[in-house]
């Protein structure tokens, strides 16, 4: 029987990126399966339980016969408890007709791009980010480009820096902040300052705030609340993080009103909608008790200091304080080791699973990241593992 050629898949799959995180966690599971104790520093995912009482909300959910298709924006009562959260939390008047729910806050990221650019646009986007931005870009056929995050200033960027990457053919924005992978946080001096370059121009923002409620300093700030901003501005939060819901996928974004209909057809052409009893979960977390959160937030706090103070300690790193989020981006320059040697390293040889700083852009060059969102005997572990394997160098 003669075998004949199968198809190729298309281009533009090729174009996607992935997340160097879920292959590292990948590869340490297999060490784990052939017997080897790994200290697992590499997945951003909260180590606690999902609140009861949100969880006592699915099932609730679920045992009414909540488990059929719904609205494709969202609940009502979920646009609703979303709404009075982003008006609070931003300090601006945001209403329920202006947010839309969706499987996480990926599907925002995928779609806001989707929906605002062209093959031969431009997105500007953090450098080290969050490693989806720059395949989300590259997908749609538009033209990454790079916002250099500074170390020397707490990781932010300069008005400067952003105004010379912003042009005519701009048509999107994404910032972040709390920031995945460097744990830092803009400053409103700096927003303000990068709403006065983008207030004229052309581009929508897309502002990824999905680490807001994990801050460890000071209020937090969002470019939405600069005068003009709101209405150019997707406002992205999640439930992953801040009530340790990673797998239940459910996020809202609080949408400008020539976006809305866009993003409500990709996510009828892609999920349909947020199962409603997740959805409802969603209402119990914003809605009910926040005692769970300030307890994760109180832990992760502790976490910081004692993984800060563990790497400052340790030969040829130097880490500056995270102030959000739940990572550190220490600093190994002086390491004898590139960080992706460095980290393949630490993972086979010492058995500490963390991410190079090239998973995150060019400018994560020098860099390793590391998530706290584990116990602190673990954390304590993994640095005595560190400061073995780095002696041994």
């Amino acid at each position: 029987m003669t075998s004949t050629a199968l198809p190729s898949p298309a281009g533009a799959v090729s174009r996607l990126g992935t997340e160097g995180a879920f292959a590292v966690l990948a590869h340490a599971r297999e060490l784990e399966r052939r017997g080897r104790d790994v200290v697992h520093l590499e997945i951003g995912e909260p180590d606690f339980r999902t609140p009861e009482h949100v969880a006592d909300a699915a099932f609730a959910a679920i045992r009414a016969g909540e488990t059929g298709y719904c609205p494709a924006p969202g609940l009502p009562e979920l646009r609703e408890a979303a709404a009075a959260e982003l008006s609070r939390s931003r300090g601006v008047p945001i209403g329920p007709e202006r947010v839309l729910v969706a499987t996480g806050a990926k599907p925002f990221l995928f779609f806001t791009v989707l929906a605002t650019c062209e093959p031969g646009d431009e997105v500007v986007y953090p450098d080290p980010g969050f490693p989806i931005y720059e395949s989300a870009i590259r997908f749609a056929g538009a033209t990454p480009v790079p916002l250099v995050l500074r170390e020397d200033d707490e990781f932010a960027f300069s008005a400067e820096d952003l105004a010379a990457r912003v042009t005519a053919r701009t048509k999107l924005v994404i910032l972040n902040s709390p920031q995945n992978p460097t744990g830092g946080v803009l400053r409103p001096q700096t927003l303000a300052a990068a709403a006065d370059v983008l207030r004229d121009s052309g581009a929508w923002v897309l502002s990824d705030e999905v680490y807001g409620r994990l801050l460890y300093e000071d209020a937090f700030a969002s470019i939405a609340t600069q005068p003009g901003m709101l209405e150019r501005t997707v406002v992205l939060d999640s439930f992953s993080k801040t009530y340790a819901m990673t797998g239940w996928r459910c996020g809202y974004a609080a949408v400008p009103d020539p976006l809305l209909e866009p993003l409500t057809r990709l996510i009828i052409n892609s999920t349909s909608c947020v199962p409603p009893f997740v959805q409802r979960a969603g209402i119990a977390a914003l809605t009910g008790s926040q005692d769970a959160v300030a307890a994760m937030l109180a832990e992760f706090r502790a976490r910081r200091d004692l993984v800060v103070a563990g790497l400052r300690a340790l030969a040829g790193i130097s880490c500056r304080v995270p102030h959000g989020a739940f990572y550190v981006f220490p600093n190994v320059a002086a390491v004898p080791l590139d960080a992706d040697t460095l980290a393949e390293r630490l993972l086979d040889e010492a058995g500490v699973a963390v991410l190079s700083g090239t998973a995150f852009g060019a400018a994560g060059r020098d860099h390793l990241r590391l998530s706290y969102a584990t116990s602190r005997e673990r954390l304590a572990e993994g640095l005595q593992r560190m400061h073995a394997f780095l002696d041994g160098l």
